[in-house]
Formats: structure tokens, sequence, C-alpha cells
């Protein structure tokens, strides 16, 4: 068997609306919510770029107190070209952890728990490699949104 080898793809800061995040209310699965992306940037060595408006984050709040995240954004980059991404992921972060990182507080990331499995989707030939990508995100909260090192499994 291969061990796991990974190669850092870029780092991903999307701005959210925590403000107008709409509560669905408690659904079978748990707490639905949704929360919209207003912006941010994706830069690193071979993609740079901007996370554009529109996409959101439909998370759920589950009885044992995970999150379940189930995002949905686009990006274009520095020349041009759009990529979609889409990715489920799980949080353990306490909403009073969540609450105090959204007033401002600094919290160190290694006290939640926040990974992602982004799939991307894109046209362009320049980026075609994305198609056939694994990858992997270790995410953070911040007061203004989220933020991520997204790599790639060799």
């Amino acid at each position: 068997m291969l061990d796991v080898k990974t190669e850092f793809l870029f780092d991903l800061k999307a701005d959210l609306d925590w403000a107008g995040a709409v509560d669905v209310g408690t659904t079978p699965h748990g707490m639905r919510r949704i929360v919209y992306v207003t912006g941010g940037t994706i830069e690193g060595p071979k993609v740079k770029g901007v996370v554009l408006p529109g996409g959101g984050d439909w998370p759920i709040i589950r009885p044992d107190g995970g999150i379940v995240l189930d995002v949905r954004v686009a990006f274009r980059t520095d020349d041009g070209h759009i990529i979609y991404a889409y990715y489920r992921g799980l949080s353990t972060i306490s909403i009073d952890m969540l609450g105090r990182i959204l007033m401002g507080e600094a919290v160190d990331p290694s006290e939640y728990y926040f990974r992602t499995t982004p799939v991307f989707e894109t046209a362009s030939e320049r980026y075609g490699w994305l198609n056939r990508v694994v990858a992997v995100g270790i995410g953070q909260f911040l007061p203004t949104g989220v933020a991520y090192k997204v790599y790639a499994i060799l």
C-alpha cells in the first residue's frame, strides 16, 4: 500500500454573511441553516483568483453537536477562468466557541475540528487538472468567514 502524500494547492478565504444567515429550523437531520458567500480570495502556486459572491453553505447542526457542511462556491482566476467547487465537511466546534470567534476573539484552530473534501469542476483547459484531483481542506473559522488550506491527495 502507498502512504498518503499531499501537495499544497491554495489558501482560500471566503467572506460569509453571518448576520444574514437563514435558520431553516430543526429538520429530521438536525438544525439546518443557510449562510451566503459574499466574496473572498484563493492564492496558491498554480491558481490565484477571487471567490465569486452567490455561493453558500447549507450546514446541518446534528444532535450530537457535529456540524455537517454542504458548500457550493465559484472562483474566477486572475487570468479569467471559472472554477466551480462543491464540498462536504465536518466541524466539531461548539456553538459557544464559534460565537466567541464571531465576536472577534482569537481562538486557536487546533481547539476544534474543521475538515472538508472539495471537488472541482471547470471547463478551462488550463485548470482542467483540478477536475482530476481528490482534495482535502483544513479549515479555520474567522469573524468574517472561513479560511482553508487546501491540499491535493497524491
